[in-house]
Protein backbone atom coordinates (compact mmCIF):
# COMPACT_ATOMS: atom_id res chain seq x y z
CA UNK A 1 0.00 0.00 0.00
CA UNK A 2 2.70 2.43 0.80
CA UNK A 3 4.50 1.36 -2.57
CA UNK A 4 1.58 2.14 -4.90
CA UNK A 5 1.09 5.53 -2.70
CA UNK A 6 5.12 6.47 -3.27
CA UNK A 7 3.89 5.88 -7.07
CA UNK A 8 1.30 7.65 -7.45
CA UNK A 9 2.68 10.81 -6.13
CA UNK A 10 5.87 10.07 -8.29
CA UNK A 11 3.07 9.82 -10.81
CA UNK A 12 1.27 13.12 -10.55
CA UNK A 13 4.39 14.99 -9.86
CA UNK A 14 5.33 13.83 -13.16
CA UNK A 15 2.38 14.97 -14.58
CA UNK A 16 1.95 18.53 -12.91
CA UNK A 17 5.40 19.13 -14.22
CA UNK A 18 5.08 18.09 -17.67
CA UNK A 19 1.31 20.23 -17.79
CA UNK A 20 3.52 23.37 -16.54
CA UNK A 21 5.99 22.78 -18.94
CA UNK A 22 3.46 22.60 -21.85
CA UNK A 23 1.64 25.59 -20.41
CA UNK A 24 5.05 27.63 -20.54
CA UNK A 25 6.20 26.41 -23.46
CA UNK A 26 2.37 26.92 -25.57
CA UNK A 27 1.66 30.85 -24.23
CA UNK A 28 1.75 32.66 -27.57
CA UNK A 29 4.36 30.80 -28.64
CA UNK A 30 6.67 32.61 -26.21
CA UNK A 31 8.91 31.26 -22.92
CA UNK A 32 8.99 34.01 -20.13
CA UNK A 33 11.44 31.94 -18.39
CA UNK A 34 13.73 31.93 -21.76
CA UNK A 35 14.66 35.51 -21.51
CA UNK A 36 16.40 35.80 -18.18
CA UNK A 37 17.78 32.19 -18.74
CA UNK A 38 19.20 33.19 -21.81
CA UNK A 39 20.45 36.57 -20.52
CA UNK A 40 22.34 34.63 -17.46
CA UNK A 41 23.58 32.24 -20.15
CA UNK A 42 24.87 35.66 -22.43
CA UNK A 43 26.09 37.41 -19.16
CA UNK A 44 27.76 33.97 -17.67
CA UNK A 45 29.40 33.65 -21.13
CA UNK A 46 30.63 37.15 -21.56
CA UNK A 47 32.61 36.33 -18.42
CA UNK A 48 34.04 33.46 -19.36
CA UNK A 49 35.07 34.40 -23.03
CA UNK A 50 37.29 37.64 -21.04
CA UNK A 51 37.28 37.08 -17.45
CA UNK A 52 40.16 40.21 -17.19
CA UNK A 53 37.98 42.36 -18.40
CA UNK A 54 36.00 42.08 -15.12
CA UNK A 55 39.24 42.66 -13.21
CA UNK A 56 39.57 46.64 -12.12
CA UNK A 57 39.43 48.23 -15.63
CA UNK A 58 42.02 50.70 -16.13
CA UNK A 59 39.86 53.96 -15.97
CA UNK A 60 40.05 56.66 -19.02
CA UNK A 61 42.04 59.70 -18.30
CA UNK A 62 39.65 62.67 -17.57
CA UNK A 63 41.43 65.60 -17.38
CA UNK A 64 38.17 67.98 -15.84
CA UNK A 65 37.06 65.15 -13.31
CA UNK A 66 41.41 64.68 -12.30
CA UNK A 67 40.74 69.21 -11.53
CA UNK A 68 37.39 68.75 -10.37
CA UNK A 69 39.28 65.98 -7.21
CA UNK A 70 41.50 68.57 -6.41
CA UNK A 71 40.56 70.26 -2.93
CA UNK A 72 40.30 74.06 -3.45
CA UNK A 73 42.52 75.54 -0.41
CA UNK A 74 40.33 78.56 -0.78
CA UNK A 75 36.88 77.78 -2.07
CA UNK A 76 34.50 80.79 -2.71
CA UNK A 77 34.84 83.61 -5.16
CA UNK A 78 38.39 85.23 -6.52
CA UNK A 79 39.86 87.55 -6.81
CA UNK A 80 43.90 88.65 -7.84
CA UNK A 81 46.91 90.09 -5.34
CA UNK A 82 49.53 92.39 -6.54
CA UNK A 83 53.24 92.90 -4.92
CA UNK A 84 54.83 96.25 -5.34
CA UNK A 85 57.94 93.59 -5.07
CA UNK A 86 58.08 90.36 -5.22
CA UNK A 87 61.89 89.69 -3.88
CA UNK A 88 64.29 91.51 -1.72
CA UNK A 89 68.07 91.40 -1.18
CA UNK A 90 69.10 92.54 2.11
CA UNK A 91 72.80 92.77 0.92
CA UNK A 92 75.31 92.08 3.52
CA UNK A 93 74.44 91.23 7.04
CA UNK A 94 75.71 89.47 10.06
CA UNK A 95 74.98 86.42 11.85
CA UNK A 96 72.20 85.72 14.83
CA UNK A 97 70.34 89.35 13.24
CA UNK A 98 67.02 89.85 12.67
CA UNK A 99 65.92 91.27 9.45
CA UNK A 100 62.94 92.51 8.52
CA UNK A 101 61.19 93.64 5.38
CA UNK A 102 57.72 94.75 4.48
CA UNK A 103 56.16 93.55 1.00
CA UNK A 104 53.27 95.47 0.32
CA UNK A 105 50.28 94.60 -1.84
CA UNK A 106 47.19 95.63 -2.91
CA UNK A 107 43.69 93.43 -3.85
CA UNK A 108 43.15 94.85 -7.26
CA UNK A 109 40.58 91.68 -8.18
CA UNK A 110 36.35 92.46 -7.59
CA UNK A 111 36.11 90.53 -4.28
CA UNK A 112 37.55 90.22 -0.75
CA UNK A 113 40.86 88.68 -0.46
CA UNK A 114 41.28 86.66 2.02
CA UNK A 115 44.95 85.19 2.73
CA UNK A 116 44.56 81.66 4.99
CA UNK A 117 48.66 81.38 5.26
CA UNK A 118 52.08 82.48 5.01
CA UNK A 119 54.70 79.99 5.06
CA UNK A 120 58.25 80.40 5.29
CA UNK A 121 60.59 77.43 3.89
CA UNK A 122 62.40 77.37 6.82
CA UNK A 123 62.07 78.46 10.82
CA UNK A 124 64.40 81.37 9.88
CA UNK A 125 62.40 83.24 7.95
CA UNK A 126 58.56 83.93 9.74
CA UNK A 127 56.25 86.50 8.11
CA UNK A 128 53.19 88.20 9.38
CA UNK A 129 50.00 88.86 7.11
CA UNK A 130 46.66 89.84 7.91
CA UNK A 131 43.82 87.82 9.31
CA UNK A 132 40.67 90.34 8.25
CA UNK A 133 39.62 90.02 4.87
CA UNK A 134 40.95 93.15 2.74
CA UNK A 135 38.40 95.07 0.51
CA UNK A 136 39.29 95.22 -3.54
CA UNK A 137 41.43 98.19 -3.87
CA UNK A 138 42.97 98.05 -0.60
CA UNK A 139 46.46 97.96 0.38
CA UNK A 140 48.15 95.60 3.11
CA UNK A 141 51.41 94.19 4.31
CA UNK A 142 53.41 91.57 5.05
CA UNK A 143 56.08 91.41 7.16
CA UNK A 144 59.12 89.01 7.45
CA UNK A 145 61.61 88.43 9.44
CA UNK A 146 64.58 87.15 8.69
CA UNK A 147 66.83 85.53 11.70
CA UNK A 148 70.14 83.84 9.65
CA UNK A 149 71.46 82.24 13.12
CA UNK A 150 74.90 80.51 12.35
CA UNK A 151 73.84 80.55 8.26
CA UNK A 152 76.74 82.04 6.25
CA UNK A 153 77.37 83.16 2.46
CA UNK A 154 74.87 83.31 0.30
CA UNK A 155 71.24 82.43 1.27
CA UNK A 156 67.83 82.52 -0.48
CA UNK A 157 64.83 82.35 1.42
CA UNK A 158 61.05 82.11 -0.03
CA UNK A 159 57.78 82.86 1.64
CA UNK A 160 54.56 81.30 0.13
CA UNK A 161 51.59 83.07 0.49
CA UNK A 162 48.17 80.83 0.22
CA UNK A 163 44.95 83.28 -1.11
CA UNK A 164 42.01 83.05 -2.59
CA UNK A 165 43.71 83.94 -6.02
CA UNK A 166 44.26 82.26 -9.34
CA UNK A 167 46.46 80.45 -8.69
CA UNK A 168 45.80 80.13 -5.11
CA UNK A 169 49.75 80.95 -4.08
CA UNK A 170 52.32 83.41 -4.30
CA UNK A 171 56.12 82.98 -3.51
CA UNK A 172 57.85 85.83 -2.30
CA UNK A 173 62.26 85.85 -2.04
CA UNK A 174 64.51 87.39 0.59
CA UNK A 175 67.85 87.09 -0.24
CA UNK A 176 71.19 87.51 2.35
CA UNK A 177 75.29 87.24 2.07
CA UNK A 178 75.65 86.50 5.89
CA UNK A 179 79.09 87.01 7.37
CA UNK A 180 80.72 84.66 9.65
CA UNK A 181 81.02 86.42 13.26
CA UNK A 182 83.47 86.52 15.42
CA UNK A 183 86.11 83.85 14.65
CA UNK A 184 85.21 83.03 11.99
CA UNK A 185 86.06 85.24 9.23
CA UNK A 186 88.80 83.54 7.84
CA UNK A 187 86.89 80.51 7.62
CA UNK A 188 86.41 78.75 4.43
CA UNK A 189 83.41 77.55 3.81
CA UNK A 190 82.63 73.55 3.79
CA UNK A 191 81.65 72.20 0.58
CA UNK A 192 77.77 72.54 0.21
CA UNK A 193 77.34 75.42 2.30
CA UNK A 194 78.76 77.96 -0.11
CA UNK A 195 75.09 78.38 -1.23
CA UNK A 196 71.70 77.87 0.14
CA UNK A 197 68.16 77.98 -1.02
CA UNK A 198 64.99 77.16 0.76
CA UNK A 199 65.30 75.58 3.86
Amino acid sequence: MSENVKNGLLILVTIVTLANTVMIMTNDGVSYEKTPTNQSVNSNAAANVNPAANANPTPTPNPQQDQANVVDPNPGPKTAIQFAEMSHDFGDIEQNTTNEKIFTFTNNGENPLIISNAKGSCGCTVPEYPREPLAPGETGEIKVVYRPGQQKNKQTKTVTITANTEPATTVLRIMANVNPGEGGANTQPQQGEAIQIGG
